[in-house]
């Protein structure tokens, strides 16, 4: 089980799901939230230097690495976004701090924008990296976006169609989904990319990653459209941060950071960077000099 340099395993209890906690460093408090099909290791090319500067918090969302699997519903609300924000809000709280900066990659993206409409008085610093809203994306749908990201209409079909497939050879299904640039698979470190591959063989992993994306298109888009129709933005700094040669950059019209001027009220940057949907894997050094701006800002 790999664990990054300088950082502490711990599992926090939430009041729904245990959560794999990794902390280090020392300074202001950063969460960092990664995305589908990860684990906290999506940060391990730039965490040990980012917890130079400050105390970065780096955890397993609930259902994916060896966070606890919370059973499914018919409403798939243990997967929402909004369960997920209260798990990281929680971790936070029990490590002391009040409120904090995040940032979120991907399904951690998501999190982090649904984290900051539910809880804006604890959320400093908001940094969003590859998404457009989802509450956009299915008002929106297109041929090209449609046919890359297949697997949001793929995942949401009903049990156990979809796990059954992923299931019958998980290492090929993720060695598939993810190398999907022309880069392959040579950007992930071997040591990382087998731990996903060892998350993703458990049964229990591609089930809770087919309610995330099932919540997503039904309690998650829910929440969205009546809090978009009632005004409601994302009220802190944030900092949006784009793969351009990635879905987002190439189907986005407008671009990403048009969109969400949409939800958000304080934009602080908006931005393509050389590469594809995997920011933090693909393109460390322009990811970390992205966010360590960011974050130190006053």
């Amino acid at each position: 089980m790999a664990v990054m340099e300088g950082f502490t395993r711990s599992t926090i209890k939430t009041s729904g799901a245990d959560i794999v906690t990794l902390r280090g460093g020392k300074g202001p408090p950063l969460l960092l939230i990664h995305g589908n099909p990860f684990t906290h290791l999506s940060w391990h090319k730039f965490a040990p230097r980012l917890a130079e500067e400050f105390t970065v918090v780096a955890i397993d969302l609930r259902g994916y690495g060896d966070s606890s699997k919370p059973p499914s519903t018919e409403k798939h609300e243990h997967y929402s976004f909004r369960a997920m924000a209260q798990d990281g809000v929680e971790v936070m709280e029990q490590l002391g701090f009040k409120s904090f900066m995040v940032a979120g990659h991907d399904r951690g993206a998501r999190v982090t924008h649904r984290m900051c409409l539910d809880h804006p008085e604890k959320i400093q610093r908001a940094a969003i990296l590859d998404i457009i809203p989802q509450h956009h994306l299915f008002n929106n749908i297109n041929k090209s976006w449609a046919t890359f990201s297949w697997h949001w209409f793929f995942n949401i079909q009903p049990s156990p169609m979809p796990e059954k497939l992923m299931g019958s050879d998980p290492d090929w299904f993720i060695e598939y989904k993810l190398a999907k640039t022309k880069k392959g698979l040579e950007f992930f470190g071997k040591e990382a990319l087998e731990e996903y591959k060892r998350c993703f063989r458990n049964p229990d992993t591609i089930r809770a990653i087919c309610e995330d994306y099932r919540a997503c298109a039904g309690i998650d888009f829910e929440m969205d459209t009546k809090d978009f129709d009632a005004g409601k933005r994302l009220a802190c700094p944030s900092l949006i941060l784009w793969g351009a040669t990635g879905s987002v950059g190439r189907n986005s019209k407008p671009s990403a950071g048009e969109i969400w001027q949409k939800y958000a009220t304080d934009i602080r940057g908006a931005k393509a960077l050389p590469c594809g949907h995997y920011l933090s894997e693909e393109a460390p050094e322009e990811t970390y000099a992205e966010l360590r701006a960011f974050f130190k800002a006053s």
